[in-house]
């Protein structure tokens, strides 16, 4: 049967689906690099086109760029003017080959048309827009709106106001035209008292030092200054219990806070830290697996832990990172990991398994290294801390040697502490790169500081100190010397230090270059002058001093010294009575001196030590208006004969002798005197030594000893009690005739707000003594470093 419809309307439609099809095609192809003829948003109704392309890069006549698209996409969301995810782009080419965007947006259903904040007296309005982030005109976004109250409840619960709440009255529904927050701040809680239930194992006093909340420093008193109640802290401070808990073997240890309101004022509270101590486990077995650079043997040998011994959390990561050092040494850079495992039919024991995994069986070398940020310092100041050289094995613990190195000098950013990292090379070979990031800081000082101590009495001290200072670096233009860097830059510090006292001062200037011409060698030097009354004389001493010290390479606990000295010394305002002793060497007199010196020092704190010695050998000879030599041995021991199971309290015996001769000849100003603070206490200031008529004319022959023991009072190790003996004597010749013997006690305070100096106050009694000594029952001290 044929088809008899008319032929014309046939070929209409052919022709119609013919052009569908082409403009298909068209808008099937690529915009990018075509013309935009125009942009047009789709749906939007609250904002106007102008605005959407207000927010857009992309324009009419620009070519279609498709990363600059999806940029528009990112910055329209960013209004959130829009739902997320709600804006979609879409192209068509037209005829001409130009390109038609279409942006089609999801609204918000509404925007904010006041905002209100309620009941709000210690934040600001401006406070509350920062905090929130709503702006009248913006999108009304309900998430957003409840993320906004939790953010004000944060600010006020950081401000220690735990009882604070916030409510969102308005803005909650899409419906809704303003945002309004009803925020009742509440008092500020301040904690009164940190208690403990549940410990056994620790003291409550010693977990208290643990933490970083604390109770009122006078119990029942709480002032405004009282530690702020805040939950983030006491999330911080189960943590540390916890950890603690763990160093004392209890691996199973919970800790659950509960907070008491007063049952006067609900503005105080008590926290209470409920413990379950749990089990202390014990080590069965360690195990040391993945190790194949260095046997298992070389491996016990640096670590610690033992089987029968108590597990301590501290032991094992200190095992951990001894394997890391003895592998990095060798240049191999390793991790090292820990496994606890349960022994299965005995309980309260643990097996160790230390797991070493060893990246790459070659050792790595040093490659180039490149240092950032040092506008100022010249870079050989920074190399000399490194000690690290290109082509040598990269020792990996020395990377963070350096960087301690660098942060102890003193002159970068503390806030923004060096860094030195490793950068593997693109074509894998074994040498590293290593790359050094520093940030430069203001490196002058100006002090002023008042000082007591019952041997010199009150003084003052004005200090200027410049730890960056180039001697060579002369300024050449203004920019230089008002920019900051003249005289700057080299490593080396100088120092200005004036000291007038009541009974004491002291006027000097010292140059110290800690590398001289980039060796091993430091270099000091120093001229001064001081004053000093004594009960037999006065004297001045003007005169310079030069130090070259040699730290050895291979034994940093050693270092060996010269140094030489010109003074001038005149001794004034003798009594009468005195005799030729002191008498003859009145008035104006030139000394030169040249010492040899070796010390090694192996002490675990400078300040307090606990363990180590320190040896200090020194020869000289004197010349000038005198002849004469002189020679000191000096030995300081610490050991540690108790603390707890965590490390702290710890009892110490210290020890201390010192041995001096100097020539017959030397002149009273030269000689030895002995009492007082670090020396025989029970005794005055240069109380002990040979008299005449009632005055100290000093001795040539010194032997002092003193053997003291310390213990803690407190869990926080701020307070200590020592007990302790003084004795030796100083003689006009080498012999002993009269030995003095002190005893006594004293305490040793370290007052926060004074740092980490601790202030000493001792009590002593001469039993044994010369009948011209004279005595001193009390003396104190402000900055004694490293007992007696």
């Amino acid at each position: 049967m044929s088809d008899r419809r008319p032929i014309a309307p046939r070929l209409l439609a052919l022709a119609g689906l013919v052009a569908l099809a082409g403009v298909a095609v068209r808008a099937a192809e690529s915009p990018d690099g075509k013309v935009v003829a125009e942009i047009i948003p789709v749906h939007n109704k609250a904002f106007t086109k102008e605005q959407i392309l207000s927010q857009m890069r992309t324009h009419p006549g620009k070519p279609y760029d498709e990363a600059v698209v999806q940029e528009d996409v990112r910055r329209l969301l960013h209004t959130k003017w829009f739902a997320p995810g709600g804006v979609k782009v879409s192209t068509a080419v037209g005829a001409d080959g130009r390109v038609t965007v279409f942006v089609e947006v999801v609204e918000l259903n509404n925007i904010v048309r006041e905002v209100v904040f309620l009941g709000h007296q210690h934040l600001s309005e401006q406070e509350l827009y920062d905090l929130t982030g709503v702006r009248r005109g913006g999108p009304l976004n309900p998430a957003m709106n409840q993320l906004a109250v939790q953010a004000v409840l944060n600010k006020l619960r950081e401000d220690g106001r735990y009882f604070a709440s916030v409510e969102l009255v308005e803005g909650g529904k899409l419906s809704d035209g303003r945002v309004v927050m009803k925020i009742t701040e509440g008092p500020v809680v301040r904690v009164q008292a940190v208690d403990f239930r549940g410990n056994q194992a620790a003291s409550a006093g010693r977990l208290r030092t643990v933490l970083l909340t604390s109770g009122a420093l006078i119990p029942g008193v709480v002032t405004p200054l009282s530690q702020k109640y805040q939950p983030a802290m006491i999330e911080e401070d189960k943590r540390k219990l916890i950890e603690y808990y763990h160093k004392l073997g209890h691996l199973e240890a919970r800790v659950r806070e509960e907070v008491v309101p007063d049952r006067d004022d609900p503005a105080r509270v008590t926290v209470v830290y409920h413990v379950v101590e749990g089990p202390s486990y014990q080590i069965g077995a360690v195990r040391i697996d993945g190790n194949k650079a260095f046997g298992e043997d070389r491996l016990r040998k640096v670590t610690k832990l033992r089987p029968g011994q108590r597990y301590d959390r501290d032991v094992v990561q200190a095992d951990l990172e001894r394997i890391k050092q003895l592998y990095g040494n060798g240049g191999y850079d390793v991790q090292a990991v820990e496994g606890v495992f349960a022994v299965p039919d005995r309980p309260g024991v643990v097996n160790v398994h230390y797991q070493v995994l060893e990246p790459s069986p070659e050792q790595a070398r040093v490659g180039t290294i490149t240092i950032e940020g040092n506008d100022v310092t010249a870079q050989r100041v920074i190399l000399n801390e490194l000690k690290l050289y290109p082509g040598q094995i990269l020792q990996y613990p020395k990377l963070e040697q350096a960087r301690m190195n660098l942060i102890r000098r003193g002159i970068f950013d503390a806030d923004n502490p060096p860094t030195v990292e490793v950068i593997p090379r693109d074509d894998g070979s074994n040498f590293k790169d290593i790359r050094v990031r520093v940030k430069e800081t203001r490196t002058g000082m100006v002090a002023v500081t008042a000082n007591v101590n019952s041997d010199a009495g009150v003084n003052g001290s004005l200090v200027i100190n410049q730890r960056n200072f180039d001697i060579l670096r002369v300024p050449t233009s203004l920019d230089d010397l008002f920019g900051g860097r003249a005289f700057r830059g080299g490593g080396q510090e100088l120092r200005l230090e004036a000291m007038p006292g009541t009974q004491f001062q002291r006027y000097a200037a010292t140059f110290r270059e800690p590398y001289l011409f980039d060796s091993r060698y430091g270099l000091t030097t120093s001229g001064y002058f001081y004053n000093r009354m004594f009960a037999e004389y006065n004297e001045d001493r003007v005169g310079a001093r030069a130090t070259l010290d040699y730290r050895f390479a291979d034994s940093p606990i050693w270092r060996a010294s010269f140094t030489t000295r010109l003074e001038g010394v005149t001794v004034k305002d003798v009594p009468y009575w005195a005799t030729p002793a002191i008498r003859d060497d009145l008035g104006q007199s030139t000394v030169l001196g040249l010492r040899l010196g070796l010390n090694r020092d192996t002490r675990d704190s400078y300040l307090m030590p606990t363990t180590g010695s320190v040896i200090d050998l020194g020869v000289e000879q004197v010349l000038g208006d005198y002849q004469f030599p002189i020679g000191t041995a000096e030995y300081s021991g610490f050991f540690t004969l108790f603390q707890r199971k965590d490390g702290s309290g710890k009892h110490v015996l210290a020890a201390r002798s010192q041995v001096a001769v100097a020539g017959g000849n030397a002149p009273v100003f030269e000689r030895f005197y002995a009492g007082g603070f670090r020396s025989l206490r029970g005794f005055g200031f240069r109380g002990v030594g040979p008299h005449q008529n009632n005055l100290n004319v000093g001795g040539t022959f010194a032997f002092l000893n003193t053997l003291e023991y310390q213990l803690p009072l407190m869990a926080s190790d701020k307070l200590w009690f020592v007990t302790f003996v003084d004795h030796g004597t100083v003689e006009d010749d080498v012999s002993i005739r009269d030995y003095r013997v002190s005893v006594g006690a004293g305490l040793r305070v370290v007052v926060p707000a004074l740092g980490p100096l601790p202030i000493a106050l001792d009590f002593a009694y001469p039993i044994t003594r010369s009948p011209f000594d004279q005595k001193q029952i009390f003396s104190f001290y402000v900055g004694w470093f490293g007992g007696q």
